[in-house]
């Protein structure tokens, strides 16, 4: 692991933190001694979860960024990266789906769905990558085995995470120069809010789920990979397959 320019604890920024599989990765990190920079779109959610995260004896800084907001990426991080943490990696964990027939979704579903998933993440990344490029560091992206697979009424979804997928072959081609190192750790279902909003209308058994709490081992093994090695993709899945 890397250390941050400003004390001998790494540090890792997350976004989506304040549920989910954000929240269970915040919880491991800290466990595991980084200092934090957390985005999510609830302030009182994120400053409730840096109360308690803050318990583990490390720094924690939250911003308030809604990545579905175009305009407000930018400027959010700006002045999260400002307050004097580097990260040392970063987790674009933040995302939405949404379940109807492609020919029937309105277009601005459309477009706020590639947002969150896909462009948020393009945003995220040319915030952090002048911080990452004077130290070195890892990118991790979250994506899903929708990426590489076809499943009715979840056309936006899969289009969604199979343009993550290529966008994060493209960022670690071009970024390897600088010592950056990107991952994408591809998960099957997992059990989190997300089944609850209402964008979403399924059926499954979200007990045969992932936990998020296996999730964020997963990421932290990811994190703590020697600067010399990168696993590039990671597939999880459920033990009991595609559900």
């Amino acid at each position: 692991m890397t250390a941050s320019s400003t004390g001998s604890s790494p540090t890792a920024l997350i976004t989506g933190a304040s549920r989910g599989i954000g929240a269970a990765a915040t919880r491991a990190f800290a466990q595991a001694g980084y200092q934090l920079l957390l985005v999510a779109r609830s302030k009182t959610d994120l400053e409730a979860l840096a109360a308690e995260l803050r318990s583990h004896g490390q720094r924690v800084e939250t911003a308030a960024v809604d990545l579905s907001d175009p305009s407000a990426i930018a400027p959010g991080l700006e002045e999260l990266l400002n307050r004097g943490l580097s990260p040392s990696v970063v987790i674009n964990n933040a995302g939405a789906a949404y379940t109807g027939n492609l020919a029937e979704m309105p277009l601005d579903r459309w477009q706020w769905l590639l947002q969150l998933n896909l462009t948020s993440v393009f945003q995220v990344c040319q915030a952090v990558l002048p911080a990452l490029r004077r130290e070195g560091g890892q990118i991790i992206n979250v994506s899903s085995h929708a990426a590489r697979n076809a499943f009715p009424e979840w056309g936006a979804y899969c289009t969604s995470k199979a343009a993550l997928a290529s966008f994060s072959r493209c960022l670690a081609e071009e970024e390897r120069q600088h010592g950056i190192r990107v991952s994408t750790l591809t998960l099957g279902a997992v059990n989190t809010p997300l089944w609850d909003s209402e964008t979403v209308h399924s059926s499954f058994d979200r007990r045969a789920m992932l936990a998020p709490e296996r999730v964020a081992e997963a990421l932290l093994s990811l994190a703590q990979q020697p600067a010399s090695q990168v696993a590039e993709d990671i597939t999880l899945m459920p033990a009991a397959g595609v559900l």
